[in-house]
């Protein structure tokens, strides 16, 4: 006849003692750093590229109620590093898409899902019954937007950041006297400087790495194997070593969020933090659309029939060297934005007859360079490119990459 000790605590399914076994039997984690997870709850705000492999570990790990907060859709270019979407999901919200995943992952793990954007309206409500926050965005009134309330709601906040080869992580509002986010950032970027993944480009792994370590950040402070101390955690993956850790300073008195002698972000529904942000980031596809001055630029249909007929002309591709090798149109030279405003004297054609078209991936750094051609001699012909290579793809070539 089996012996059991009834006083022990249980796991809520006999299943889960050889799922959660191999951590189970770390020395400081044990059967109660399991049942910790297993009533703990944990919000996500993000299922993309950071929130993406932290969902996959925390479900993973046992943590008994997930919420997933996101109010996108899946596309083609998120699967490069969003690892729990798919072919199939494309179209599908990320939120419903995640939550499927990590019910085929971990079908015991509770799963809130929430297809919903997150603002100053409802913030509050949705994040208060979750013990911990991961901040899985990528833009800064969200990233303000998400630490006010962890404030306000005396939570700590994982927050994970990547873009290119490089990440960040931190804890904020850890303890009584971790830093907010505004501690350490008290005004935000301008929204020009900002870039997402989409302009910037973005390492796949690096978003993995990320994500992974905030789970796991989450995972210790839920078991208590966090040592309550505040820092930033700087990650290059091209660099050796490839993490850095900065000691972080305790909340600033005068934080208008946390700091006992600022003025609180009580109203918390009253603040407009994508105005407090400087507005929302531009829309760089529309903006390479916009034709102020007509005789200035040209459409792609134009520039077809330029091609195709004897007049003179020049093709000037100002994006990196890297994109031009993705992919280029015939008879066009790369010159990179920055080496042409340096100097755009040596671009100005010999012959003043011969056109000159400026081309880039959307439209726009194409109006910057042909502005400083045109600057250089008033007599040459200058034109952008209206829409720059994602016009071309659409209007003339559905076979021209666009990445």
């Amino acid at each position: 006849m089996a012996m059991v000790d009834n006083d022990l605590p249980r796991l809520s399914h006999p299943d889960d003692y050889r799922r959660y076994g191999r951590q189970m039997i770390l020395d400081g984690f044990g059967l109660e750093g399991q049942l910790k997870l297993q009533d703990s709850s944990v919000v996500v705000i993000g299922a993309g590229g950071l929130g993406c492999p932290a969902l996959q570990y925390l479900a993973a790990a046992g943590v008994g109620r997930i919420g997933i907060i996101d109010h996108d859709t899946v596309e083609l270019s998120n699967l490069q590093r969003q690892i729990l979407h798919t072919d199939e999901r494309i179209g599908s919200p990320k939120a419903v898409s995640a939550a499927q995943a990590i019910a085929a992952l971990n079908p015991r793990v509770n799963v809130d899902v929430c297809p919903t954007a997150l603002d100053s309206s409802n913030a509050l409500s949705i994040l208060a019954p979750y013990d911990v926050i991961l901040d899985c965005t990528d833009n800064a009134p969200t990233r303000y937007l998400l630490s006010d309330s962890a404030v306000r709601l005396k939570k700590p906040l994982v927050s994970g950041a990547a873009q290119k080869f490089d990440g960040q992580l931190c804890i904020y509002n850890l303890g009584d006297d971790g830093p907010c986010y505004r501690c350490i950032f008290p005004k935000p970027p301008a929204p020009e400087m900002a870039g997402s993944c989409e302009e910037t480009g973005i390492l796949g792994a690096v978003t993995g790495i990320i994500g992974n370590l905030q789970a796991l950040e989450a995972i210790k402070l839920i078991t208590g194997l966090h040592d309550g101390k505040a820092s930033l955690l700087l990650f290059s993956a091209l660099s050796v070593p490839p993490f850095r850790t900065v000691k972080l300073r305790s909340r600033k008195p005068t934080c208008a969020a946390c700091g006992i002698e600022g003025q609180k972000t009580s109203t918390i529904g009253e603040t407009d933090y994508v105005a407090f942000c400087g507005g929302a980031r531009p829309n760089w596809l529309e903006r390479g659309l916009e034709v102020d001055i007509p005789e200035s630029r040209i459409y792609v249909k134009e520039l077809k029939s330029v091609f195709e007929s004897n007049i003179n002309y020049t093709i000037i591709d100002v994006r990196p060297r890297t994109e031009f090798g993705i992919c280029r149109l015939p008879r066009s030279t790369s010159v990179p934005l920055n080496i042409l405003l340096a100097n755009p004297a040596p671009h100005l054609p010999s012959d003043k007859s011969c056109q000159v078209f400026v081309l880039c991936r959307l439209g726009n750094d194409s109006q910057i360079a042909a502005d400083a051609i045109r600057a250089m001699d008033s007599n040459v012909i200058v034109k952008d490119v209206v829409g720059g290579l994602r016009a071309w793809s659409n209007e003339i070539d559905p076979t021209f990459p666009v990445y």
